[in-house]
């Protein structure tokens, strides 16, 4: 049994008893989340698919907050003189899903 579910204006495709990590919620570790923008729902080969969503639900727990890798943002002109160098960490949010109420 697999959903596709809208978190924080992404769409990911869950399971239960996964671990993602999406873009950084509002909400305390230990937190329960329930996720009610459920997409799709595929239980056993009988798919459901909402207009544009489903009543269905999907419970999931925050795990912890981490941050992505740094990715470098260089930008450079020529025979200007200009550089600047500067980097950034996305902030990620770990759940795991616990269940899919149909």
């Amino acid at each position: 049994m697999f959903a596709i579910v809208k978190i924080a204006g992404q769409q990911f495709k869950v399971e239960e008893g996964q671990e993602l990590f999406v873009h950084q919620l509002e909400a305390e570790e230990g937190d329960s989340l329930k996720l009610e923008d459920v997409l799709l729902v595929d239980n056993g080969g009988k798919v459901s698919v909402g207009t544009p969503v489903l009543n269905a639900n999907v419970n999931a727990t925050v795990l912890e907050h981490v941050k992505g890798d740094k990715v470098i943002v260089f930008k450079k002109k020529r025979r200007q003189g200009y550089r600047r160098k500067s980097g950034h960490r996305q902030r990620f949010t770990k759940i795991k899903i616990d269940n899919i109420a149909v």
